[in-house]
């Protein structure tokens, strides 16, 4: 697997699919987890479409990389 730089473009891509879904009722604290979820299909279907764990290695890392990791740790750990 290579990755190249427009496969960076995602991130955007994530971000702004997480704020709709937010905007459609999803809570604040689960926003991370659906940056997660939808980084792993474009990990493995866009980025690594042959190799499965590359695919969902890559996946969780656009995920975290678009939510922030810090910002997921604290949304999940932290009660409301």
């Amino acid at each position: 697997m290579q990755f190249e730089a427009y496969d960076i473009a995602l991130l955007p891509v994530i971000i702004g699919l997480v704020s709709i879904a937010k905007t459609l009722g999803i809570p604040q604290k689960y926003a991370s987890l659906v940056a997660i979820g939808l980084g792993i299909p474009c990990g493995m279907f866009y980025i690594a479409p042959n190799h499965v764990g590359e695919g969902v290695l890559v996946g969780v890392t656009l995920g975290l990389a678009a939510s922030g990791l810090y910002s997921t740790t604290k949304n999940i750990v932290q009660q409301k």
